[in-house]
């Protein structure tokens, strides 16, 4: 078996492994501040696609994580990456927050319900009936559907709410369209985010809290594998999958060392 080529940068999801609830974990601070110091290329990735890297930044540094703007990398980027590579200048409806209708607009896109090219799902607090039955309407004219993530549910204070898979699930039953996810698990997420920091496969690593999602995408995009116990997955969960990451940890701290 090859030997494994020395991890030159990092790709890392955001809740359950540098931050839960709100709350940073313990190490993610010195995870962040090494990364920086060592000049090694990295993103922070997240499935939500409500907020603006902008956005983001600010939440992590009112939690004591620097983490640059450009350094960070959403579902709605790779939405957006993914639309303009297929067909520059389209247009589209969209269900979703500033996240995705600024990222989208950021590549040229026109937002309307006039017969778009395509009509994009992303994460909302307030789907609405409106929106969700304009949806269904526009893809059985024809708009091609696109969704940032399939998350079935998302976390509150209050518990699970219902995310963007969800919906996903509730407009193919009444259109019988399948719609096409750019965010994890596709590797296509991964792919577009390395691309962005001019990074390879072979010699990154994908850090996450799930195996459906995170593991999964990082492993299908040729990256090796570190999933961290301090979110969603607990070592006796990952028996249950058919893949595995290439190192199980108990958090992001035992990580520090390796960059």
């Amino acid at each position: 078996m090859a030997e494994r080529k020395p991890i030159e940068s990092w790709l890392t999801d955001m809740d359950g492994v540098l931050i839960h609830e709100g709350i940073p974990i313990p190490g993610a601070d010195a995870f962040i501040k090494r990364l920086r110091e060592s000049g090694k290329p990295f993103l922070v990735l997240t499935n939500n696609s409500i907020y603006t890297p902008r956005d983001l930044q600010a939440r992590l540094f009112r939690m004591g994580l620097d983490v640059p703007v450009e350094n960070i990398w959403t579902s709605a980027l790779a939405t957006a990456k993914f639309l303009d590579d297929q067909r520059p200048g389209g247009t589209a409806y969209v269900i979703g927050e500033a996240g995705l209708t600024t990222a989208l607009h950021d590549i040229g896109y026109i937002l309307t319900d006039h017969e778009p090219d395509y009509v994009v799902l992303g994460e909302t607090r307030t789907y609405s009936f409106e929106a969700m039955t304009k949806a269904v309407r526009l893809i059985n004219a024809g708009a091609r559907f696109i969704c940032t993530n399939p998350d079935e549910t998302g976390p509150s204070a209050e518990g699970p709410l219902p995310a963007t898979g969800a919906v996903a699930a509730l407009i193919t039953k009444a259109t019988g369209k399948r719609p096409y996810f750019a965010g994890k698990p596709n590797p296509l997420m991964m792919r577009t985010g390395l691309n962005a920091i001019g990074a390879h496969s072979e010699t990154s690593a994908m850090i996450g809290d799930r195996m459906d999602t995170d593991v999964l995408a990082g492993l299908e995009a040729g990256m090796q594998t570190f999933l961290v116990l301090t979110g969603l997955t607990t070592e006796q969960d990952t028996e249950r999958f058919p893949y595995r990451p290439t190192r199980t940890v108990d958090s992001i701290a035992d990580l520090v060392d390796l960059i």
